[in-house]
């Protein structure tokens, strides 16, 4: 009986350490595709203030470590 319960147990840990290994790739892949996403938002950011100072019209410089979630 004691040895089924451990069976048990072990298959669980295997299990989760299964589901925390997809877990960490899915977040891995996120934060690649999010630090794409930034970089392409700033060079928009960046292509924006250009064409706005040839017409006199600016916009503040981005930066997304400075940008406040709207939840907050």
């Amino acid at each position: 009986m004691p040895e089924d319960r451990i069976d048990e147990l072990e298959f669980k840990l295997a299990f989760q350490d299964d589901t925390i290994e997809a877990l960490n790739n899915v977040i891995a892949e996120q934060d690649k595709r999010i630090q794409l996403l930034e970089d392409a938002v700033r060079e928009l950011y960046k292509e924006i203030k250009e064409k706005g100072e040839q017409n006199n019209s600016g916009i503040e410089e981005f930066d997304p470590s400075k940008e406040i979630p709207p939840h907050y």
